[in-house]
């Protein structure tokens, strides 16, 4: 029997070659940007299974279409997982993106207009946190909280004083671009006192909180908490929302049909196999590593007069002042270190005076490498490759040599289901 591709490789040869170019890519370099990883063999296996195959519309034993006894089987197998991981009452498996959950909760426990006190964009939050430019930002009326100046952490007095004088009816938090842990008591008890939804987006730290290596909102008494399934949970493409029991209703009737249509059954199974490594000792053991990696590099990086966000991290990724400790913008930055192979993501800092598109920094993390089996010792090689590339960036000599240490190093860390 032919594998599937082999018949791409013979019914689309351009699509075929991107495949395989990709591939190569992945292996020859080290993926530093914090919200991507390398998924596991079992989730590639099925997310190219029949399951793409099935509409779904509804939820176990309530589908609009018929065959769904498989369906229905896994559905019931990844939410019950996902209670279980997160210590929740309820969880909603179908989100296809962050930004679906994120919204989802919104249009399902607010009204439009509410008012929602979120992260600034620029100080760490993401876009669907109310950024003008976003949908939900015109939707909601979002007041934006900021970080302390002097240290880059959450000015929780601030905080407290817009939720008293706004009267929000959801208080958020969780980042993008945030490298500190968060006090989720702090956040509660504000909540509280306004009378507020508390809600936590949890997207870029989902697998640590799994792996029990950050803190879990809903051990505080957060309402709602959301993840993806694609960054330190190491799973496909989707997202959860997890919530107490009263909202349950809501959130599902949000999620279908208030937002969107059959879920993606592939990604559904997907999640369930996640979940079930997600609640292992191995898994767990790589969510330590993932943030001893994330401290090594941070160190390593300041101990080279490198200018970080917040004078280090609590979690996964950390945030590099570009212009600050090598006078350039984060757009520079990023592609001189892809042209060495090593992938970061241009980065906006807190009342950035740059574009978004050429910010004054630059994004790293340690879920992909740490994936790959790299360690604290590792991450001392990545700093000094990282900085002597952007004090070099225009020596091309330089480059040509980093890269081939890099393609070098990289041979001993093979991309888990690449061959």
């Amino acid at each position: 029997m032919k594998s599937n591709l082999k018949f791409l490789e013979e019914n689309d040869p351009a699509v075929f070659s991107a495949l395989l170019g990709e591939e190569n890519r992945q292996k020859a370099g080290i993926e530093l940007i914090p919200s991507e990883n390398y998924t596991y063999p079992e989730v590639l296996a099925t997310l190219g299974s029949v399951f793409t195959n099935k509409y779904s519309e509804g939820y176990p034993g309530r589908r609009y279409y018929g065959g769904q006894e498989f369906t229905d089987e896994i559905e019931n197998l990844a939410r019950d997982r996902a209670k279980e991981i997160f210590k929740c009452e309820h969880a909603n498996v179908q989100a296809l993106s962050g930004s679906a959950m994120n919204q989802a909760v919104y249009l399902g426990l607010l009204e439009p207009g509410d008012t929602i006190l979120a992260m600034d964009l620029s100080h760490g939050g993401h876009l669907t946190h109310g950024a003008p430019v976003s949908h939900m930002g015109k939707l909601f009326n979002f007041i934006r909280y900021t970080t302390d100046p002097s240290d880059g952490s959450i000015d929780f007095d601030r905080l407290r004083e817009q939720a008293i004088e706004a009267e929000p009816s959801m208080v958020l938090c969780g980042y993008t671009s945030y490298p500190r842990d968060i006090d989720y008591a702090r956040f509660k008890e504000i909540a509280d006192e306004v009378g507020a939804i508390s809600m936590a987006d949890a997207s870029h730290f989902g697998g640590l909180v799994a792996g029990g290596v950050m803190n879990n909102p809903f051990d505080y008494g957060f309402d709602v908490v959301t993840t993806t399934t694609h960054k330190s949970l190491r799973g496909p493409r989707g997202g959860l929302v997890l919530c107490k029991k009263k909202f349950a209703s809501r959130i599902d009737k949000s999620v279908f049909p208030g937002l969107q249509g059959g879920p993606h059954m592939n990604a559904v199974a997907a999640i369930a196999v996640t979940l079930r490594k997600a609640d292992s000792e191995e898994f767990r053991e790589y969510a330590r590593q993932v943030l001893v990696s994330a401290k090594v590099l941070a160190e390593s990086l300041m101990d080279k007069q490198v200018s970080l966000i917040t004078g280090g991290t609590d979690n996964h990724m950390m945030v590099m002042d570009t212009v600050a400790s090598f006078g350039l913008d984060g757009r520079v930055a990023e592609e001189a270190l892809d042209r060495v192979w090593i992938t970061t993501n241009k980065q906006i800092i807190p009342d950035d005076p740059n574009p978004p598109l050429r910010p004054s920094g630059i994004r790293l993390g340690t879920p992909a490498a740490t994936t790959r089996g790299m360690t604290g010792e590792d991450m001392q090689q990545l700093a000094a490759w990282i900085v002597e590339c952007l004090q070099n960036h225009e020596n091309e000599e330089v480059l040509e040599r980093i890269r081939s240490q890099v393609e070098e190093f990289c041979r001993r860390f093979p991309v888990p289901g690449v061959a």
